[in-house]
């Protein structure tokens, strides 16, 4: 059985219907709402390389590159801000976390 372009398609939109599931469900936990939003990413990711496999292009699998690059940094600031906010409300609860608001 070979692997073809669908079996790809289908397992990323099956992840990033997880992901948004994830996000709609769970409103509480900033940690699960982030490693969601990272789901995301990586489900869009493994899209743009399956499509960059099968048509022999390396275009998709450079945006790949800038994705995650983008998805570490978004991960670092935003795990620095949750510690922040740790420290200071000692929760990580979303509804409590009023203090973004200007």
């Amino acid at each position: 059985m070979t692997l073809t372009l669908g079996h790809f398609l289908s397992l990323g939109a099956l992840l990033f219907a997880l992901s948004v599931i994830g996000i709609f469900l769970n409103r509480k936990n900033l940690i699960v709402l982030l490693m969601a939003i990272e789901l995301m990413l990586l489900a869009v990711n493994m899209n743009f390389v399956a499509f960059s496999h099968y048509l022999g292009d390396l275009h998709g699998q450079i945006f790949v590159f800038f994705i995650l690059t983008v998805a570490a940094a978004e991960s670092a600031i935003g795990l620095a801000i949750l510690v922040l906010l740790f420290r200071n409300r000692a929760s990580i609860n979303v509804d409590e976390l009023n203090t973004l608001k200007g």
